[in-house]
């Protein structure tokens, strides 16, 4: 078996995508054998010998956005805001701000807790009897985060309840899992993590560097193998310094694991603040050339069209209806289709039947220095139930019917030099034609799903090396995944010709999802090369305050600059030779 692995969350929009991720991982049918959990979450006893599955997790998280509930470390009193903990008797008591009381009968179902009042507050008290279904609570600060109320009700949150990410998680935390960086705030006018050079210098704080590499061994001596770490990092702030100097660590202390980072940017409909949105194009531009140099593979993941200067309007999918006006709805729904998108591309090294790893999979893609890949998902992918792969497939002989995951303006892309492909939630009793017919293509005529599959993509991508992944098991979309879909859709997922009288929640979809090398990625470098060179960087002192030298950041443009050659086509490259020669 390839191992296990350990994932790293740097930054709050990465906390919105992996609340989302591991709502996935904790979904019902997970058990799936098609998948080992084991490569993602760990298992720990409860109290009452009852066992539960926990990421192998650690988050760095800013002041302002620690997982419900806070640690409260004064006695109660009614209006307070914030949630937090105190002593009352024997018992540990979560008392509850305004906001969450209003869900108290959710949170009555918190492991552990019971409902209680007092002189008009609301209270949730620990169950310390022998029936106590929960692991016990305490009022350290650092205590395991639960499920949030909003993640454990039957409806799916919308958009407009939700702020931090801890608003939808539905999976217990460990409480080595989240570190809270004190000296930034997520919010406000000043004290913000906004520059990458203040991340950098928060891995040089050797209390911040102590907590997280005691966090690491943790999670990393309790593997039975290690196979390398998923890092899910924000790229537009400051937290695209943090990722860099992770990565370094995790690269000079694990020497010849796979380090798999992904590269997270909110989807941007309107960025009214020119400065930050300068600094996030500088961020950017750092966070790419430095997480480049220590991860296997590095892929940009976003829904926003664009990482230059001029924002885009976001990526939208056919069957999928999401709010691109408020930037927290925006949010919490632009991480679930790129949190479903992760669950499927990370497949090939969590196969219960492949001996792949991480490492294998960044290997079949970053030859030639080629160490940033493109992602793409077709979510859901467009089929009917009754309907074959080969059918489908057949519907889509000139486009993939996917969507760029990566801001590009162009979203159409005809060649690639390497790809790994899944698709899941397509049942492999009925890629084939019925038996004594003549069939209709030559993608009917293949024996198995995976055939079928491989033989479309060598088609459409002539002379790329590609891999390629059939599940049965599909993505599943219960609360708190977000109810976003077209009412064309079934149960299941499924495209029906017409909406039904009495609409029922989607459960589950179908997945297509690719990791390219791909030519795209030279327009996408080359584009945000571009735009910083037309900027005048030195009138943006603030920035190179924080511990980035202006000589420094020249020579990380001009890697970048470098990075983007390695992704020319051939015949574009002796174009461009000759043009050189010539001169």
């Amino acid at each position: 078996m390839p191992g296990e692995a350990v994932t790293l969350q740097l930054g709050h929009y990465a906390g919105c995508v992996g609340a989302q991720w591991w709502g996935l991982q904790a979904a019902p049918g997970r058990g799936s054998p098609e998948l080992r959990r084991s490569a993602l979450l760990r298992t720990e006893r409860a109290l009452g010998g009852r066992e539960r599955l926990t990421p192998r997790l650690v988050a760095l998280e800013l002041k302002g956005t620690e997982p419900w509930p806070r640690t409260w470390t004064g006695a109660p009193h009614r209006g307070t805001a914030g949630t937090g903990r105190c002593a009352l008797g024997s018992a540990q008591v979560c008392f509850l701000s305004p906001r969450c009381s209003l869900q108290l009968p959710a949170l009555q179902h918190v492991d552990g807790w019971g409902s209680t009042s007092h002189n008009g507050a609301f209270f949730l008290q620990e169950d310390n009897t022998s029936e106590g279904r929960g692991s016990p609570h305490t009022s350290v600060p650092g205590a395991a985060p639960d499920p949030s109320p909003l993640a454990l009700s039957e409806e799916a949150p919308s958009g407009g309840g939700v702020r931090l990410w801890s608003d939808y998680l539905n999976v217990h935390l460990h409480p080595k899992s989240v570190y809270v960086i004190r000296q930034y705030m997520l919010d406000g006018e000043c004290g913000c993590l906004e520059a990458f050079g203040q991340g950098e210098s928060l891995l040089q704080d050797p209390g911040c560097l102590e907590e997280l590499e005691d966090r690491l061994h943790f999670y990393v001596e309790e593997c039975d193998y290690l196979q390398g770490f998923q890092v899910l990092c924000d790229l537009h702030n400051g937290f695209s310094g943090v990722g860099a100097k992770v990565t370094e660590l995790l690269y000079d202390e694990y020497s010849g694991k796979g380090i798999l980072t992904w590269g997270l940017t909110p989807g941007m409909s309107n960025l009214g603040d020119s400065q930050k949105n300068l600094y996030r194009v500088m961020n950017t531009a750092l966070g790419i050339v430095h997480l480049c140099r220590h991860s296997s593979l590095l892929c940009p993941l976003s829904l926003s069209a664009s990482l230059g200067l001029r924002p885009q309007p976001p990526v939208t999918f056919p069957y999928l209806n999401y709010d691109v006006r408020p930037a927290v709805s925006l949010n919490y729904q632009s991480s679930a289709v790129l949190a479903a998108a992760l669950d499927t591309l990370t497949v090939p090294y969590r196969l219960s039947s492949s001996q792949g790893s991480m490492m294998h999979l960044a290997e079949t893609l970053n030859f030639s220095g080629r160490k940033v890949a493109a992602a793409w998902a077709s979510l859901p992918f467009p089929a009917r139930h009754s309907c074959s792969l080969a059918d489908v497939l057949c519907a889509h002989r000139q486009d993939v019917p996917w969507k760029l995951l990566v801001p590009w303006r162009e979203r159409r892309v005809r060649s690639c030099f390497a790809q790994s492909v899944v698709l899941r939630g397509i049942g492999k009793e009925s890629h084939v034609s019925s038996a004594g017919t003549q069939p209709p293509s030559l993608f009917h005529a293949c024996e198995s799903a995976e055939q079928t599959l491989q033989r479309y993509l060598h088609a459409l991508f002539p002379g790329a090396l590609s891999t390629a992944h059939v599940l049965q098991q599909p993505c599943h979309t219960l609360p708190p995944y977000p109810q976003f879909f077209s009412p064309l859709l079934t149960q299941q997922g499924f495209l029906q010709d017409k909406p039904p009288p009495s609409a029922a929640a989607v459960e589950s979809i179908p997945v297509l999802a690719a990791l390219q090398s791909s030519p795209v990625l030279h327009t996408l470098l080359t584009s945000l090369y571009r735009d910083i060179q037309k900027l005048n960087t030195r009138r943006f002192a603030s920035f190179f305050s924080t511990g980035v030298e202006q000589d420094e950041f020249q020579e990380a443009l001009e890697e970048l600059r470098t990075l983007s050659q390695c992704y020319k086509a051939g015949l574009e490259a002796s174009q461009s030779e000759d043009e050189a020669d010539s001169d």
